[in-house]
């Protein structure tokens, strides 16, 4: 498989996207990636906005951004979130600046902004916080996915498909 030797997190909180979870860690697993789930360290498992129930496998204090080749950030209420753990939001930085792979869906531009990696960038997200990504220094486009060397981001659960066809080609 086109992912067996990379290992990927993806951040949970409470009120993730469901779809937005959902897809990337079973798409992941397919093209054979060790998928880890991190959470803020407020829980041992997370409900997403449909419902569905997400234990993780560590908190963000607890891993190294060295030992992992990208994250994946669900959008919903979750980045809200997030951000108020200063070791999530240090993780997207510490992986953004090491040259991995950062992908951010729907709201999760919020970490994006939060970890202060925005400037000059271009980047797309839910219509509802493009003021916050520019207002953080990004270049904002209504487009389906966009990559921006090894960010990338996407609008919606429709985009989920063009999303993480971005994002497997960017770890491969």
């Amino acid at each position: 498989m086109a992912l067996n030797d990379k290992k990927i997190i993806i951040v949970v909180e409470r009120m993730f996207n469901d779809q937005e979870f959902w897809y990337p860690y079973y798409r992941l697993k397919e093209a054979g990636a060790d998928v880890v789930v991190v959470g803020s360290g407020s829980a041992e498992q997370y409900s997403g906005k449909s419902g569905t129930q997400i234990k993780v496998d560590a908190n963000a204090d607890e891993v190294l951004s060295s030992q992992f080749d990208g994250i994946i950030i669900p959008g919903g209420y979750a980045p809200d979130h997030m951000r108020r753990y200063p070791a999530m939001v240090n993780l997207v930085k510490d992986l953004f600046e090491a040259g991995k792979v950062v992908a951010a869906i729907c709201h999760a531009g919020w970490m994006l902004a939060s970890a202060d990696i925005l400037k000059g960038r271009t980047v797309t997200s839910f219509f509802a916080i493009k003021d916050d990504l520019t207002h953080a220094g990004a270049h904002w486009v209504d487009e389906e996915v966009v990559v921006d060397g090894k960010l990338i981001t996407s609008r919606k659960p429709d985009d989920l498909p063009a999303f993480m066809r971005a994002v497997i080609h960017a770890l491969s």
